[in-house]
């Protein structure tokens, strides 16, 4: 397989004019400012150019004068390790003094300032990276990297097992950029390399790991690799778990066939998450947020309601569940679900799930709250949660009405059901489920 690289593409990133004045700013006699990175990689591929990258020969206080007396917005946010964001007009660039490698173990590197554009693309990762351009759009390549991305070809920039040894998130980094830039069958040499040094990841972050395994989930070969991390043993260190590869590569297949973006939450939950108890065992490997736990256990309740269902489901039922569960988690345990034998949704069931995910129909809510039966006169504590529940069932078992009749009728319930009114509030009859 052979990509044609698209120079074109290079130079319209060049000629964007915040980068050019950037570019202008730090043009100074004896010094040179390039592009480099992943912007390269991407613009030669004809991917999307977000975050642009700059190495320089300017040391950072130079880069902080010499764009502050430009009229553009200096940010030392790491200027220790030679880091300055340059704002252009509110978009930032991230200038970075050339930089060369003293001592590295494997989590962390000693560097020192250097001018050897050449000696700084050799301390990168991997050759596809360590490609750089000058303002003319002449394209820099000493490691190679121009052959691996026409060939869709992640290989470690000299010896693998070195390049591993300075940063054992590389290992990680392999299977992910393969995931993303790779075809075929990852390089044999990173391969190998990426095994042996395994229980190097023992030394890294959870939240390294985390981020890195995120970003491989919803790259295109997330399911070939997540395959390779399986069988070397390398997907078990990282969930704590074995994998469902098969409800992975499914679920990948199913959201380019409906249209929808891929979501590392959703693909995580896919492949490790089958109960509650699943959830909180991801929550303390990867170190996940508040927010993607509990997206993981409201997933795992819906999927387990869905997987459940003995009956095809009908419109009303995805209405209940959906008010039990809410619509984004109904949405992404269908997907996951998608191609096994249950759920079954009738086609107007999956019609109004599309509307519910889509905001186009609002989740129903109980029409009664605990304040409004207080005023009515229901004594607060453990009888007010009983009228509740009591509301809340019946609520549930006629389909989460929200008109105002059933909101009284509801009410009414509620009431009784808290010993808050006379029997006779609620003799009028609701429909049966």
């Amino acid at each position: 397989m052979s990509t044609a690289l698209d120079e074109a593409a290079l130079r319209r990133v060049l000629a964007r004019p915040r980068l050019a004045r950037v570019l202008a700013a730090l043009d100074a006699p004896g010094e040179e400012t390039r592009l480099v990175g992943g912007a390269v990689r991407d613009a030669l591929l004809g991917r999307p150019v977000a975050d642009i990258d700059l190495a320089t020969t300017l040391l950072p206080e130079a880069v902080v004068a010499r764009a502050g007396a430009a009229g553009l917005k200096p940010v030392p946010t790491g200027i220790a390790h030679g880091t300055v964001t340059v704002v252009a007009e509110g978009e930032p660039f991230e200038v970075t003094t050339l930089r060369e490698d003293i001592e590295t173990d494997g989590r962390h590197a000693v560097v020192r300032f250097g001018r050897d554009f050449s000696r700084d693309a050799a301390r990168r990762d991997f050759t596809v990276n360590a490609l750089s351009v000058t303002p003319d759009g002449r394209v820099h390549d000493t490691v190679g990297g121009l052959d691996d991305l026409a060939a869709a070809r992640v290989r470690f920039i000299g010896e693998a097992r070195q390049r591993i040894r300075e940063d054992y998130l590389r290992v990680l980094r392999f299977f992910r950029f393969h995931a993303r830039y790779g075809a075929g069958d990852p390089d044999p040499e990173g391969l190998a390399a990426a095994i042996e040094a395994r229980d190097g990841l023992a030394q890294l972050s959870r939240e390294r790991v985390r981020g890195e395994l995120l970003k491989l989930l919803v790259a295109p070969g997330a399911p070939a690799v997540t395959a390779i991390l399986s069988w070397t043993g390398l997907l078990q260190r990282l969930i704590g778990g074995v994998g469902d590869l098969g409800r992975l590569a499914r679920l990948a297949a199913a959201e380019v066939e409906v249209g929808v973006e891929a979501d590392p939450v959703r693909r995580l939950a896919a492949l490790a998450l089958r109960s509650s108890v699943d959830a909180d065992r991801l929550r303390e490997h990867l170190r996940l947020s508040k927010a993607e736990h509990a997206r993981l256990i409201a997933f795992a309740g819906a999927e387990a309601a869905l997987h459940g269902a003995l009956a095809p489901l009908a419109p009303a039922d995805v209405r209940r569940l959906v008010a039990v569960h809410g619509a984004g988690a109904l949405s992404d345990a269908a997907l996951v679900l998608t191609g096994e034998k249950r759920p079954e949704l009738t086609p107007e069931a999956g019609e109004a799930l599309a509307r519910f995910a889509a905001g186009a129909e609002p989740v129903p809510v109980l029409p009664v709250t605990g304040a409004a039966l207080v005023a009515a006169g229901a004594p607060p504590g453990r009888a007010l949660g009983r009228g509740l529940a009591a509301a809340r069932r019946a609520w549930l078992a006629e389909g989460c009405p929200t008109d105002a009749a059933a909101k009284a009728r509801l009410r009414a319930l509620a009431l009784a059901a808290a010993g808050g009114t006379p029997e006779d509030a609620v003799r009028s009859p609701h429909p049966k489920s």
